[in-house]
């Protein structure tokens, strides 16, 4: 009788190919949910497809790129989202240093703080838009009651670009600090107290352990809330819509409301694609920049 042929069982691969093998299942998933509709995204922005005009696509090549490159409204909602990126990621990250700190004193009762902290992240973003355009609505809004008690005037803050402006940034900053901070603070726990106990006996002021002990061994997670904070950012739509609809005028419309607008509104599908595209490219090239800067601070 011949030997039966041997069959290797999982028991008997490597580690590596073991490990391979149960990736399998995990970047199939992945592919599924995130590779294929960003390659259909691609895919379709080479096309003319506007339902309005044929409800046939037709290739049409660069053509929607070079129209998103000399389209002023692109730019313009280009210069809101960077700006809005711009004021709002530096301020959450000071906004959530801040209250990190605070969640991470030494007093007995830290609950409070920390749920606190819970509840600007967990609130849903349209939500949190409804909520802040009330707030500043030229007639009932609270900002508004409060500047007529202190002895001001009344603004129209959802009605001027420049108030409107700051009324977002505002919202934003409020929204998304609570998750800064929840990553700061994570951080901070990992620093061991051995480190302030030494810089306690060589006399160090409360400043300088911030600067010098603190700070710097809470880069990483700085960096981790950077590249979540800036993704995020360039994707704003959510608060802008809810509280102008990028209003007045255009004044306020984020590049991801102009997709929306271009996709859903028109039915412009393959201009919509590539100004998706773009956003993503430049989502990309942000994380890019951060993850340079990590391994070079690795090496």
């Amino acid at each position: 009788m011949q030997p039966r042929p041997y069959r290797r069982s999982f028991g008997d691969m490597s580690e590596r190919a073991l490990a391979l093998w149960l990736l399998v299942p995990a970047a199939l998933l992945l592919g599924f949910i995130a590779l294929y509709p960003v390659a259909r995204l691609i895919y379709t922005s080479f096309f003319q497809y506007q339902l309005t005009l044929s409800p046939e696509a037709s290739f049409s090549g660069l053509a929607n790129y070079a129209l998103a490159l000399s389209d002023p409204r692109f730019w313009s909602a280009l210069k809101n989202t960077t700006l809005i990126v711009l004021v709002t990621v530096p301020g959450a990250l000071v906004v959530g240093l801040g209250l990190a700190m605070l969640a991470n004193l030494p007093f007995r009762y830290k609950w409070p703080v920390r749920l606190g902290l819970l509840l600007p992240w967990a609130l849903p973003l349209v939500f949190v838009g409804l909520i802040f355009q009330w707030f500043f609505d030229s007639q009932y809004g609270v900002v508004n009651d409060l500047i007529v008690r202190l002895g001001g005037e009344r603004q129209f803050w959802l009605f001027k670009p420049d108030l409107a402006f700051w009324a977002i940034c505002w919202t934003i900053i409020w929204k998304t600090s609570s998750f800064v901070a929840l990553i700061l603070l994570a951080g901070l726990q990992t620093i061991p107290k051995e480190l302030y106990e030494a810089a306690a006996v060589d006399g160090a002021t409360r400043w300088q352990v911030f600067w010098r002990v603190t700070l710097p061994l809470l880069v990483p997670s700085i960096l981790v809330a950077l590249i979540f904070r800036t993704i995020t950012a360039f994707q704003t739509f959510d608060i802008p819509y809810a509280m102008t609809k990028g209003g007045p005028g255009n004044a306020t419309e984020t590049l991801a409301m102009y997709v929306r607008v271009t996709s859903i509104e028109n039915l412009n599908f393959g201009y919509g694609s590539a100004l998706a595209v773009l956003l993503f490219l430049l989502s990309m090239a942000i994380t890019l920049v951060y993850l340079r800067y990590i391994r070079g601070a690795d090496d």
